[in-house]
C-alpha cells in the first residue's frame, strides 16, 4: 500500500482558509488555483511566487497548500535553508522533500532507467530514484510539490527542480516555488527558471502592501485611531507585511491601548519588530546590510546625506557604487525609502532607521561616521557638520580630523555655545598632534571645563598640558591658567607656589619670566599674606632692577601706589601712559592694558579706560583662564557704575560684555565664554534663586577670613568662591534703582562666613553695607562699612578710589548721632581724595565733611564739592551733593535756594535712573515745604519700554526684546505711567503723543 500524505487528510473546503489573512494577494491567489484545477486534470506546470523579504511569499504558500489540500491534492513541502550545512549535502533540499516517499523503492521497469538518467548502463544516479518516487506517488494521485525560499536550495536541489518542470507537464504535478528576488547590492544570483522556457513557468512578483490595504490591517489590529498615527505606522512598516505585523504585535504588547509611534525601538517589547529587521538585512545579505546601515547612521544627521555623499561613503567600504545608486532606486519602490523635496534619501520613518541600526556594532558604526566625515571634507561642507560626524567616530588617527574638530569647537566657541566647544575639544584629543598643539588644546578645554562647566576634570587637564614639551610659551600659558584656576578656588598659595616653579625654567626668556611674576603678583591678590609678600618682591626688583620687572610689573606698582594713596591720579597717568608706550609682549600685554584700564578708570579717564578695555578683551581669548580676563570685565563694570548706567549692569550680561572683536568674532557678536555677571544672570543661577539666609549671613563678626574652596551659588567669575566685584555692583545698582528687596535677595545668597579672602568680598561688603543703610540699618551698614575698610587696610588699600568706606561710615556715624566719629572719618576720607585729587572723591569727600561739620563752614564745604562735581560732570556724585547741600541750605533757613538744588537734584536723578537719589531729593523738598517735583521727561528706557506695550506686546515679550528682566520692565513701565498721568496700558498710545 503506498505511504500517506505527510500532509493532513484533505477537507472539504472550498477555499484556502489562510487567504482571510491575506491582503492584496488575491490575483496570486487566483493563479495557484487555475494552475492546481490542471494538475489535478494530469496537465502539471511549475508556478514561481517572487518577492521580496517579508512581502508574504511564505504565507501565499500555506494558503496554497490549504487550497490544495481541501480540492483533494496531496502536499509535499519543504523550506529551503543554508543554515546547519544543508547545502554541504547533494540533493539536500529534493532529500527532505521527498522524504516521505523514501518506501517508494520497488525495481525500475526494464529500460526506464536509462529514459530517467541517460546513462548507457541503465544505473540510477540518486536524482533519477528521487525523480522516480514522485512519479510513482504522482501516479496514485494529484501532488502539489510546495518548495520555499527556492534561492537557499543547494544547487543540485535547485537543477533537479528545474528539470523536474521540463516534465511534469504531463503529470498531475503542481509545482509551486517561492523565491526571493529583491535588489541588492551584492550581484544576485540566477533565479531558478532562467534557463526555462516561459511556456514551462508561471511567474508572479508579490508587491509591497498598498497604503490603503496596509492601513486596513493597521486598523484590522488597533481599531479606531488618528490618522496621522495609522500613516506612521504603514511608514515604519515600509508596506511590507511582515514588518508591519511584527510592529503591530510590539505595539499591542507594549500598551494597553493603541498608542503614537514611538521612534525608537527601545520602547519596543519584545522586540518583534526590531528582530523583523534585523532578518529582513540578514536576507539582503553582507553588503546591502552595510549599505542600508550606512544610510540609516547619515540619517540621523539634521540634514540627512544627499546621495553623493552616501555614495562616496559606501565607496570607502568597499561597495560597487553603480549597485549602491541600484538599491537607492529600488528601496523607494519598497517603501522602505522615501526622497524628501531635497532629494535626500531617508527612511520612511524613524523607527525603521532606528531598527536598521540596532544591534550594529559599534566600531563598524563608528567607521562609517568617520568615512562619512572624510567624504564630506572632500565636497567642501563646513567644517562644523563634519565635526558632527566625527564626534560620532573613533579616532580617524589623521590631522584633518584634528584641524576640522578644532576648527569648530573655535566656532562653538564664537557662538557661545561653550558645551559644545568642550565637547570638540575632548574629541580632539583623540586625533595625533604635536605636543605644543596638544598643550594650547588642554590648556583651552581645562580653561572652559573649570569657568564654564565646573568639570573636575579641569586641574588634572591643566596639569598635563604644564608637564608636555614644547615651547615655553605653552607651559606660560598652561601654568598662568592653572593659577588662575586655583586662586579662583582659594588656593592662592599654591597657584603662586605653582609660578614661582616655573622660575629656574625661564631663565633663558627673560620675557616670560617677567609674565610669570606679574601673574603671581595679581594671582596673589586673592590671599592678603601673599600679596604682601609679591608686592615686597616688586618693590626690591623695582629699586635694583626696574628693568627686570618689564612694564606690566612695574604697572601693577603703580596701581599698588594708587590704592595707597601714595600718588595722585596725574602721575600715575603720566607713569601709565609711558608704560603703554613701550613694547611689551604678547602674553605680557594684557596684563599690562589691564592695570593700566584700571588705573584710568580710578583717574576718571572713563573713555581711554575704556579703549583700554576693549583692546585687552580683544587681544584676548577668551577661551583661555586668565587672571586679566576677568579683571577687564571688573573695570568695564566699574566703568558702568563711575556712568552711572544702571540698566547696563542689570541688563542682561551679553547685552555689553562684548570683548571685542578679536579671537575671529565679528563686531556685534556675542563673545566666547566668559564670566557671566549681571541682575539678569543672578536671577537665572540655581533651581532657587536665593536662599533664606535670614541674619545671620548680615553679622559681621562671623566672617571666615578665607581658606576654604565653599562658596556662595551666586559666583559668577570662579568656582563658586564667594561673592565678587561684579555682584558688588549689581548690589549698589539694585539700591540706586529703588529695588532694595530684590538687592537683599541678592545679598542673601552668599554665606560670606564661607567666602574665600579677596579683594572683592571686601567690595560685596561695602555693597551690602549699602544695602541695609538703603533699608533703614544705619549700625549694620556702619559695621559692613568697617569691616570692609580693616579688611582693605590690611592689604595697605588706603586710598577711597577702590571703595569709599569712609565716607560711607561717616554718614552711618551721623545717622547713628556720632559727629565726633564721622568728623574724623570725613576728615581722612578728603586727606586721602586730595592725594589721588579727581573730581569724583575730593567732592565725595567735600560732600561728607560738609554734612558731619554742619554750620556755614559745612555749607562752604557743600558748595565747593557741587562745584568741582559740576565742572567734572561726574553725575553719580553730583545728585547727592545737590542734595546734601539742599538739605544744609533748608536748615540754614535759605529754603528758595535750597528748592534750587533739590529740584535741580531730583531732575538729574531722574534723567540717570537713580531712584532712590530722586526720591531723597523729593523727601527733603516735603521736609521743607515745597511741594514734590512733577518730572514728565520720559527716559529713553522708559519711553522704548512704552512704546513696545502702545504695540500689544506683552511684559514678558518686552523683556525678551530687550533683553532685560520682566521686573525691569514692570519698573520703568510704572515710572512711565506716573510721569504720563495715566492708569491703563491703553492709555499709552494718546498719552505717548501728548508727551512727544
Amino acid at each position: 500500500m503506498p505511504p500517506s500524505s505527510p500532509t493532513s487528510s484533505p477537507s472539504s473546503s472550498s477555499g484556502p482558509s489562510a487567504s482571510s489573512s491575506l491582503y492584496e494577494r488575491r490575483e496570486a491567489l487566483a493563479l495557484v488555483a487555475d494552475e492546481a484545477a490542471r494538475a489535478r486534470e494530469g496537465t502539471g506546470r511549475l508556478v514561481l511566487l517572487r518577492g521580496a523579504t517579508g512581502t508574504g511569499r511564505t504565507a501565499l504558500l500555506e494558503a496554497a497548500t490549504e487550497h490544495a489540500e481541501a480540492h483533494g491534492m496531496r502536499v509535499l513541502r519543504v523550506r529551503c535553508s543554508t543554515r546547519g550545512g544543508a547545502n554541504d549535502v547533494p540533493l539536500a533540499a529534493v532529500e527532505q522533500l521527498l522524504s516521505p516517499l523514501q518506501e517508494l523503492t520497488a525495481s525500475t521497469p526494464p529500460g526506464s532507467a536509462a529514459e530517467a538518467t541517460g546513462t548507457a548502463d541503465g544505473s540510477l544516479t540518486p536524482a533519477a530514484l528521487l525523480w522516480r518516487s514522485l512519479r510513482a506517488y504522482a501516479a496514485e494521485g494529484p501532488v502539489l510539490v510546495a518548495v520555499d525560499d527556492v534561492h537557499l536550495a543547494d544547487e543540485d536541489s535547485r537543477c533537479w527542480l528545474i528539470e523536474a518542470a521540463r516534465r511534469v507537464d504531463r503529470l498531475p504535478v503542481l509545482l509551486l516555488v517561492t523565491e526571493r528576488s529583491q535588489y541588492d547590492v551584492d550581484p544576485p544570483s540566477t533565479g531558478l527558471v532562467h534557463t526555462l522556457s516561459p511556456a514551462l513557468v508561471r511567474t508572479h512578483t508579490l508587491a509591497p502592501l498598498s497604503h490603503d490595504a496596509a492601513a486596513d490591517l493597521v486598523r484590522s489590529a488597533v481599531g479606531d485611531v488618528p490618522e496621522k498615527w495609522v500613516t506612521d505606522y504603514v511608514r515604519a512598516g515600509a508596506g511590507n507585511p511582515l514588518l508591519l505585523r511584527a510592529l503591530l504585535e510590539d505595539l499591542n504588547a507594549t500598551t494597553a491601548a493603541p498608542a503614537a509611534l514611538p521612534e525608537t525601538c527601545a520602547a519596543l517589547y519584545p522586540g518583534a519588530y526590531p528582530a523583523a529587521v534585523s532578518w529582513w538585512l540578514e536576507c539582503a545579505g553582507a553588503a546591502t546590510s552595510e549599505a542600508a546601515r550606512v544610510l540609516a547612521a547619515l540619517d540621523e544627521l539634521p540634514e540627512g546625506a544627499d546621495v553623493g555623499l552616501f555614495t562616496e561613503t559606501v565607496d570607502t567600504l568597499g561597495a560597487d557604487p553603480a549597485r549602491v545608486r541600484g538599491w537607492l532606486t529600488a528601496m523607494p519602490r519598497l517603501g522602505m525609502l522615501r526622497f524628501g523635496d531635497d532629494g535626500r534619501p531617508r527612511y520612511a520613518h524613524p523607527l525603521l532607521r532606528d531598527a536598521v541600526l540596532t544591534g550594529w556594532c559599534a566600531a563598524d558604526r563608528q567607521a562609517v561616521h568617520g568615512a562619512a566625515a572624510e567624504a564630506m571634507l572632500r565636497r567642501g561642507v563646513p567644517t562644523a557638520t563634519v565635526a558632527e560626524l566625527l564626534l560620532r567616530s573613533g579616532t580617524m588617527g589623521e590631522v584633518w580630523a584634528t584641524e576640522v574638530l578644532l576648527d569648530a569647537a573655535g566656532g562653538a566657541v564664537r557662538d557661545d555655545r561653550t558645551d559644545d566647544a568642550v565637547v570638540l575639544l575632548r574629541r580632539a584629543l583623540d586625533e595625533p598632534m604635536p605636543d605644543g598643539r596638544r598643550a594650547e588644546v588642554l590648556t583651552e578645554l581645562g580653561s572652559l571645563e573649570f569657568a564654564a562647566v565646573r568639570s573636575s576634570a579641569a586641574i588634572p587637564r591643566l596639569t598635563e598640558a604644564m608637564r608636555l614639551p614644547g615651547l615655553p610659551q605653552y607651559r606660560v600659558q598652561a601654568a598662568v591658567a592653572l593659577g588662575t584656576a586655583l586662586a579662583r578656588r582659594g588656593e592662592a598659595r599654591a597657584a603662586v607656589t605653582l609660578l614661582h616653579a616655573l622660575d629656574g625654567q625661564l631663565t633663558d626668556h627673560p620675557d616670560l619670566l617677567r609674565t610669570v611674576q606679574t601673574a603671581s603678583a595679581l594671582l596673589s591678590d586673592h590671599d592678603q599674606t601673599i600679596r604682601e609678600e609679591m608686592y615686597r618682591r616688586l618693590h626690591e626688583t623695582a629699586e635694583h632692577s626696574p628693568q627686570a620687572l618689564g612694564p606690566a610689573g612695574r604697572a601693577l606698582l603703580v596701581r599698588y601706589e594708587a590704592t595707597a594713596g601714595l600718588i595722585s591720579a596725574d602721575a600715575a597717568m603720566k607713569r601709565v601712559r609711558a608704560l603703554l608706550a613701550e613694547p611689551a609682549g604678547p602674553l605680557a600685554e594684557p596684563f599690562l592694558l589691564g592695570t593700566a584700564a584700571a588705573v584710568a578708570q580710578w583717574a576718571d579717564e572713563l573713555d581711554e579706560a575704556e579703549r583700554l578695555t576693549d583692546r585687552g578683551l580683544t587681544g584676548q581669548r577668551p577661551t583661555l583662564l586668565h587672571p586679566m580676563h576677568e579683571a577687564l570685565l571688573n573695570v568695564r563694570a566699574d566703568i558702568a557704575a563711575a556712568r552711572g548706567d544702571y540698566e547696563q549692569l542689570l541688563s542682561e550680561p551679553e547685552s555689553w560684555r562684548r570683548d571685542g572683536t578679536g579671537s575671529g568674532e565679528r563686531p556685534g557678536e556675542r563673545p566666547g565664554p566668559g564670566f557671566r555677571f549681571g541682575w539678569e544672570w543672578a536671577t537665572e543661577a540655581g533651581e532657587t534663586p536665593w536662599s533664606e539666609a535670614g541674619s545671620a549671613n548680615r553679622a559681621v563678626a562671623d566672617l571666615g577670613t578665607g581658606g576654604g574652596t565653599g562658596g556662595g551659588t551666586g559666583s559668577g567669575t570662579g568656582g563658586g568662591s564667594g561673592p565678587t566685584n561684579l555682584e558688588a555692583h549689581v548690589l549698589l545698582a539694585l539700591v540706586e534703582t529703588g529695588r532694595v528687596e530684590e538687592a537683599w535677595q541678592l545679598a542673601d545668597a552668599f554665606d560670606l562666613r564661607e567666602a574665600h579672602d579677596s579683594w572683592e568680598l571686601n567690595r560685596f561688603l561695602y555693597a551690602r553695607g549699602a544695602v541695609r543703610g538703603a533699608s533703614g540699618d544705619p549700625a549694620g551698614a556702619l559695621g559692613d562699612f568697617l569691616e570692609c575698610g580693616r579688611r582693605q587696610s590690611a592689604r595697605d588699600v588706603l586710598s577711597p578710589v577702590v571703595t569709599p568706606w569712609r565716607a560711607a561710615a561717616a554718614q552711618c556715624q551721623l545717622a547713628l548721632g556720632h559727629p565726633r566719629e564721622a568728623l574724623a572719618l570725613a576728615e581722612e576720607e578728603l586727606r586721602l581724595a586730595r592725594v589721588w585729587n579727581t573730581p569724583r572723591l575730593v567732592g565725595r569727600s567735600l560732600r561728607i565733611l560738609g554734612t558731619a561739620t554742619g554750620g556755614r563752614h559745612g555749607l562752604d564745604l557743600s558748595d565747593e564739592a557741587v562745584r568741582i562735581l559740576r565742572e567734572a560732570s561726574v553725575e553719580t556724585e553730583l545728585i547727592p551733593a545737590l542734595i546734601a547741600r539742599g538739605r544744609q541750605l533748608t536748615a540754614a533757613g535759605e529754603r528758595a535756594r535750597a528748592r534750587k538744588s533739590l529740584r535741580e537734584a531730583a531732575e538729574r536723578a531722574e534723567h540717570l535712573g537713580a531712584v532712590r537719589l530722586r526720591a531723597a531729593a523729593d523727601e527733603v523738598l516735603r521736609e521743607g515745604g515745597a511741594r514734590r517735583t512733577a518730572t514728565t521727561t520720559l527716559t529713553a528706557s522708559e519711553r522704548r519700554i512704552a512704546e513696545l506695550a502702545a504695540e500689544g506686546r506683552t511684559n514678558t515679550e518686552i523683556a525678551e526684546l530687550l533683553h532685560v528682566a520682566r521686573r525691569t520692565v514692570e519698573t520703568h513701565l510704572t515710572s512711565a505711567y506716573r510721569k504720563l498721568g495715566i492708569r491703563r496700558r491703553g492709555e499709552l498710545t494718546a498719552a505717548l503723543g501728548r508727551a512727544s
